[in-house]
């Protein structure tokens, strides 16, 4: 952010940087390209002004202020590119792709902290040198615009948050080519699609920013008090028109009519959104849904800012099939040509063993797994067993393997072992096997795969959160036989008998399929309903603390 003198500066339009005197060395001056190159950098003569930017000029700016250090060569490649011709000028006046930049920017759905302070001084400045703009140096306007465009596009693509591992986000960031984005908006097109962040959810989530914004104005909003009373439809009371009228708010019922009775539009509005916020679909008005519906504008606006902030970290949407879990919404989402196919439940790690943000790509289904334990598990829960009784690992249908070669765990010495063993414990496919049925790998440094389970009950809870880490799929063979169905030999019969076999059999998924395991409290359905969740493991809190600051002290984000 520029310092208070700097900003002054700028917005009485005083500061002429040709006739400042550069106090440190220049760097070397870059040579312009062929009359060739510019040619293929732009279509017509009409996007040329005759207004070159002077290079002392250009060094001086960048010497001036180090809030542009880090653009630098990003601002000297671009005008060397065009010549050093003018980029934001028709003649003497600004271009329409200036009054673009600022609409863009405007609209950028990043409306707090060093976001909002920048959008407002851009405004200031150009509205301060349209009013004088004949008295004040064309080249810094020219300069102020291209150097707040790289600021810009730096935050909006690359995201507030530069440290993302310390977030525990290992999913690469989404590289972008910035110079081309300028090039495209100073060109004069039209189609500013380009400019914007790539990922269909983005502008998803975009849209109902600005509707929940609206929301955080309005004096009426209150929230329900049911004095923990369960309603069902038929019943009336006051409470249940203090729901209605949330619901009318959310946008869940659209019939603005006023009525304390749980009647039949009252239904679909509570079933919808009990469903966007990842409650049991049923006509129930209970404590779990008040407290949800309670959750203030703001802090959704806050929580749409936080999944907006982190869809700038994504890379690009892979074009044709992928897998998604998101994880606070314990599902696994089946994609193709950018839509969703199917999906599933799944349970993810619990608190203590989160599981992991990352991609990958699938490449073996396993069929009748060994689940080989993780060092981590025999410390804390077999050793102890094992210590406690001897014959427990072969009661779990477990087996010790050292050096390839399995040995009976009577010759083991497990008094000596507490913190691990220096060999592997096993347990074999069959009836009990912790894995199921079988299993999916996306070799990774963090040991996260999917596979079955024979505890199905969990996949009816609404909070499903309680594996060592692992992603455990309410429906894997109905994955297996999806990414194997294009090879004749695993037909849904053979990948039943090979399942349900005592022998592991591994089959290589051709070609493998792009996995993302993402961290997404808000998102937008293909219907184009808006979606909340828990923020399960915290994430969102501290993500907050890094876009809001002080903002965030004492907010819980829903």
């Amino acid at each position: 952010m520029r310092n208070s003198s700097t900003l002054q500066v700028c917005l009485h339009g005083v500061l002429l940087l040709t006739a400042q005197a550069c106090t440190t060395a220049s760097p070397k001056e870059p040579q312009g390209p062929t009359k060739e190159e510019l040619v293929q950098d732009f279509e017509t003569k009409e996007l040329y002004t005759t207004a070159h930017i002077d290079s002392v000029a250009l060094y001086s700016f960048l010497q001036h202020d180090s809030v542009y250090v880090a653009y630098d060569s990003l601002i000297i490649d671009f005008y060397r590119h065009r010549d050093f011709q003018y980029a934001w000028f028709q003649g003497d006046t600004l271009s329409s792709a200036a009054q673009s930049f600022l609409d863009l920017s405007g609209s950028s759905g990043s409306g707090y902290g060093p976001w909002k302070v920048a959008h407002e001084e851009l405004h200031q400045l150009i509205a301060a040198l349209q009013d004088t703009l004949s008295s004040v140096d064309h080249s810094f306007v020219e300069l102020s615009l291209t150097s707040e465009f790289f600021r810009f596009a730096d935050k909006r693509y690359g995201g507030t948050v530069r440290n993302l591992k310390a977030l525990d986000w290992y999913i690469p960031k989404a590289k972008k080519d910035y110079t081309r984005l300028l090039d495209s908006l100073v060109s004069g097109s039209r189609d500013l699609s380009a400019i914007e962040p790539v990922h269909p959810q983005y502008q998803g989530l975009k849209e109902w920013l600005r509707r929940y914004r609206s929301l955080e104005l309005d004096s009426t909003w209150a929230p329900v008090y049911t004095d923990h009373k369960r309603f069902v439809p038929g019943d009336s009371a006051e409470a249940i028109g203090q729901v209605r009228t949330l619901l009318q708010k959310w946008g869940d019922v659209l019939d603005t009519t006023a009525s304390t009775r749980f009647d039949s539009v009252l239904v679909r509005g509570v079933r919808q959104f009990r469903m966007r916020h990842g409650l049991k679909e049923v006509d129930v008005i209970d404590d779990a849904m008040v407290d949800v519906l309670n959750v203030p504008p703001d802090d959704r606006v806050r929580q749409l800012l936080i999944n907006m902030e982190r869809l700038r970290w994504m890379p690009d949407q892979p074009k044709g099939e992928f897998l998604l879990v998101n994880i606070p919404a314990f599902r696994l989402y089946v994609y193709d040509q950018g839509r969703v196919s199917w999906t599933m439940n799944v349970v993810v790690g619990r608190e203590a063993t989160r599981t992991v943000i990352f991609n990958d790509s699938l490449s073996q289904v396993v069929l009748a797994p060994y689940w080989n334990i993780p060092q981590s598990i025999i410390r804390s829960e077999i050793l102890p067993s094992v210590k406690r009784n001897a014959g427990y690992l072969d009661r779990k249908n477990m087996e010790v393997v050292v050096g390839g070669k399995v040995v009976p765990s009577s010759s083991i010495s497990w008094s000596k072992y507490s913190k691990g063993v220096p060999f592997t414990i096993r347990q074999k496919p069959g009836a009990g096997n912790a894995l199921g049925r079988v299993k999916f790998l996306f070799p990774n440094a963090y040991s996260i795969y999917f596979h079955d389970t024979p505890s199905k009950g969990g996949f009816k809870e609404d909070q499903r959160a309680f594996s060592h880490g692992c992603i455990r799929l309410s429906e894997p063979l109905k994955l297996a036989e999806y990414l194997l169905r294009s090879d004749t030999t695993w037909t849904s019969k053979n990948i039943e008998k090979a399942a349900d076999g005592k022998t592991e059999t591994t089959v290589r998924v051709k070609p493998a399929i792009p996995v993302i395991i993402g961290y997404f409290t808000a998102w937008v359905d293909d219907a184009g309903r808006l979606n909340f969740r828990d923020d399960i493991y915290g994430h969102d809190e501290r993500l907050a603390r890094e876009l809001f600051g002080d903002l965030a002290a004492g907010t819980t984000v829903q």
